[in-house]
Formats: C-alpha cells, structure tokens, sequence
C-alpha cells in the first residue's frame, strides 16, 4: 500500500511561525540598535536606553512573546505540524531570552540606590585633576565634596524620595554589606547589593603598590587619562562596551604608617543611577590590587 504524504510545512500556520521568529530575531536587531546607536552617537543616551530599550522595548518584546505563543498554539492544534512547532519554538526562546534580560535590568535598577558616584571614603574623598575634569566635559554629572555632596531628588523615580535630603555617603554606606560573603550579603534584612567599600591597606611600598595598580589598571582595558606618581594619582576611564557609557577612575596612593593606603572613587558621566557598576568596579579592583604580589 503506498504511503500518505503529509505535509509538514504547515501552509499558512507555518508562515505565521515565519513571522513569529522573524519579528523575534527583528527585537533583537532592536536592542543592538538602542545600544549601538547610543555609542556611536546617532541619538542621546537618553532615547537609546530610556526611550529604545525600557519603553518601547517592552512593547517590542512582549509583541514577540505573543507571536511566538500564537505561532505555537496554531501549530500544535488541527493536525499538528512540525516546521511551525519548531519555528515557534525557536521564536519563544529568543523571547524569553530577551524577556529575562529587560526583567534583569530592572530589578537590577530597583536592587540598588539611585546614585551614580562611590568612593572608599567620603571624608577624604579623592579629587580629580584638571585633565580628567576636561575629559568629563561640562555636560557630565557635577562632581561633589563633602558637603556639596547631597542626593538631588528627581520626579521620574518614586525611590528618591527615601533619600531626599541625604548625603550621598550615607546612601552608599546603607547599601554596603559588612561582610565579603555575597551569600551573607544577600540573606540581610534588608538586602546590602554592595561589598564592602572600605580603603585597602597593604604592607607593601607606596612605589610597588602604584606600579600594580597602574599595571592592573592598564590589564583592565581602562583608558589611562592622568598619572602622577608623586601625588600618588592614578585617573582613567571604562568605557562600556555596548552603550559607550564612560565612567571616571580615581585611585590614590599614600604612604599610611609603614605601609600603603589606597583609596578610590568611580563615577558616571550621565545617568542618575549606574546599576551598581561603579560599587561593583572598585570592590574588584582592590580585591585584585590586594591579590598581586609585591
């Protein structure tokens, strides 16, 4: 008895799956656009981030989800077929992707305070030169001192109000842990998203110790903007891969009894929050600085 073909392309069904992932792989392209668009200055940071990836982005991915269940569904039902299951399939999983990013980012935004600027310490805070304040240009984020340094409210963010009127130190020590075990950080009540931000203290030479950090600075890819060897200042700048976000690097070195003390402060140019990269940045480093040989 012959055989029964069966044809599995799934005729109009397997051309809704079509578009169900080719608008999955177009959400994609979307989110390169937003970010690659910001770096290379074809629009503001602002709509890049703000207007490309949090606001419409969550219409463009939630459009794809739901093309990909409906390329899904009409796949499966009625005779099922296997080229739309499997091209749905392929879209829900690029969506989810997509989905759990954006979802990341933010609860990564509501994990952490507000505030783009953190140092080891607020009382002594590290002063950028004139070459890196040049660098940041007039319209990045003002740099504080001490008093100056209060957490200015916005309207768009309902958490600022939990700090209005605070120095920006105090903000930074609530969100420190007191402990170097991300475990124990995590089970605190309530949650510390940063490690310790506390000045690193070594026994080695001030000369050895700025040579290593210069060295791990360099290991890092950062753009080295100012070094002065005899103030024991080292001043550079990340930039982000993706957005071309810069952030700005000051690392002080200083003789403290018979060893050395280094300090360090990490800012963003633009931005009210920095997602917890600068806390995240300079815990890193001292704990590499801390790890080299001398």
């Amino acid at each position: 008895m012959a055989g029964t073909y069966t044809d599995q392309s799934g005729g109009w069904r397997g051309k809704v799956a079509l578009g169900a992932l080719l608008f999955s792989i177009f959400a994609v392209l979307w989110f390169v656009a937003a970010a690659l668009g910001t770096k290379f200055g074809f629009w503001s940071w602002q709509f890049g981030l703000i207007t490309m990836m949090v606001g419409l982005g969550r219409i463009v991915v939630f459009g794809s989800l739901g093309l990909a269940i409906i390329g899904l569904v009409v796949g499966l039902i009625k005779s099922p077929r296997k080229r739309p299951v499997m091209l749905s399939i392929g879209a829900l999983l690029i969506s989810l992707l997509l989905f759990g990013r954006l979802a990341g980012l933010g609860a990564g935004a509501q994990s952490v305070p507000p505030i783009h600027d953190i140092q080891t310490d607020w009382s002594d805070p590290v002063v950028f030169s004139n070459a890196l304040m040049t660098a940041r240009g007039t319209a990045a984020n003002p740099v504080r001192y001490g008093e100056e340094a209060i957490y200015e409210p916005t309207p768009e963010d309902d958490r600022d109000d939990r700090f209005e009127g605070l120095l920006i130190s105090a903000i930074q020590e609530t969100a420190e842990c007191e402990s170097d075990d991300p475990d124990v950080c995590e089970e605190a009540d309530p949650p510390t998203p940063y490690r310790p931000i506390r000045p690193l203290i070594l026994t080695a030479s001030t000369d050895e110790v700025y040579a290593a950090a210069e060295r791990l600075a360099r290991k890092r890819g950062w753009t080295i903007v100012n070094t002065d060897e005899a103030a024991g200042l080292i001043e550079a700048t990340e930039t982000s891969a993706w957005f071309g976000f810069k952030d700005d690097i000051g690392i002080r070195i200083r003789a403290e009894g018979e060893g050395t003390r280094v300090d360090m402060r990490s800012i963003s140019r633009v931005g009210r929050s920095d997602l917890g990269a600068n806390a995240r940045r300079i815990s890193g480093f001292l704990y590499d600085l801390d790890g080299q040989r001398y």
